[in-house]
């Protein structure tokens, strides 16, 4: 019978040529050799990477001068205040964190009082811009029509843009003849609440309404409220926007209502976004001058009545007596002017760190 060869390659299995290779295996062709590369073109990657290198380290050393330059201002801010302040602290000593009273030139000065008034303008600013300001932050994301959003988020953002004094004159113009009612009927309702009350004074005296409840802690609050809205909002609008999409869906999916995911996922992916704008929002109520100087009358005593005509603050202290004061009282503004600095320092820290932690997707 014939042998019928069986082609491997190009011999035939079982041939003599074969058999004389060896066990019949085919010849291994050995591969191509590369194409010559130009010694321009092998030096280009390393020349690209050199290049990189060279930019980042740059953009490094730009990076790590502007943090250590804005460390230093702010280390320059602090030392000069301190020096500044360090005659009227060294004749205040501890007196200066618990003295009502404001009399430099006689030696009795504190910022007891003036830093309680501080802290309630604050706090009646915060109570009322937040709610506010999650208000107008969720409309935005969630309700707003497509059309529309864009310039609601402009107008918002712009108002953190404008000036201080038009607050202020609003405030003493407008707003605290408007709002004297709401301050009356606060004192009658919630009489019973130690801030609310207005002591010797007849909620329903026509005259009463006219001279004590304007001029008040409370007044000034909600002007410096309308001030950090926009501040806060764009805060938390920003949260809100990266909440997961598919978080969302899911919700929306399993039959929960609109409100009903934004309560189970978005209130909760942005919980450090919104503590985090509120406390950036009172780190600028805090400091708040020219609004609060231009409604608020200065009384140099802890006061907790916020409906009650007068209140105090340091920063509108410090715009108030600055251009009449001798070296020994612009010393005593400067120590007034330490603490707030540093109150300030140690709330914008902590706004920022729950900040960072709300950007990088920590909503735990």
């Amino acid at each position: 019978m014939a042998v019928v060869p069986v082609l491997v390659g190009t011999r035939p299995f079982g041939s003599a040529s074969a058999e004389a290779d060896g066990g019949g295996e085919p010849p291994t062709i050995p591969p191509a050799p590369p194409p010559a590369i130009p010694p321009a073109q092998q030096d280009e990657p390393r020349r690209i990477g050199t290049r990189r290198s060279g930019s980042d380290r740059v953009f490094r050393a730009v990076l790590t001068a502007s943090g250590v330059g804005v460390l230093v201002v702010m280390a320059t801010v602090g030392l000069f205040l301190l020096a500044r302040a360090w005659d009227a602290l060294r004749v205040a000593g501890w007196g200066f964190l618990t003295t009502q009273a404001w009399e430099p030139d006689s030696g009795n000065f504190g910022i007891a009082a003036i830093l309680v008034g501080t802290v309630l303008i604050a706090l009646v600013a915060i109570l009322v811009a937040v709610p506010f300001s999650l208000g107008v932050a969720l409309y935005i994301n969630e309700f707003a029509p497509p059309r529309i959003k864009p310039a609601l988020t402009s107008v918002v953002d712009l108002m953190a843009a404008i000036p201080s004094v038009v607050f202020g004159l609003w405030g003493f113009f407008f707003l605290q003849g408007h709002v004297t009612g709401l301050a009356r009927w606060l004192s009658t309702t919630f009489s019973w609440f130690g801030p609310f009350q207005v002591p010797g004074t007849d909620p329903t005296d026509p005259l009463a309404t006219a001279t004590v409840y304007t001029s008040s802690t409370f007044i000034a609050g909600l002007v410096v409220a309308m001030m950090i809205t926009p501040v806060i909002a764009s805060i938390m609008r920003e949260v809100f926007s990266q909440a997961p999409v598919g978080e969302r869906e899911g919700a929306l999916a399993l039959g929960s209502t609109r409100w009903g995911m934004i309560r189970s996922v978005v209130l909760p992916f942005g919980k450090g976004g919104i503590i985090g704008g509120t406390m950036l929002g009172l780190g600028r109520a805090l400091g708040e001058t020219i609004a609060v100087y231009m409604i608020i009358s200065p009384v140099f005593a802890i006061q907790w009545h916020v409906l009650a005509n007068g209140g105090s603050s340091v920063s509108s202290l410090i715009a108030l007596r600055y251009g009449e004061s001798t070296p020994f009282g612009m010393s005593a503004l400067m120590a007034a002017g330490l603490a707030l600095f540093l109150m300030t320092l140690v709330v914008n820290f902590v706004a920022s760190s729950v900040v960072a932690r709300s950007r990088s997707g920590a909503s735990s």
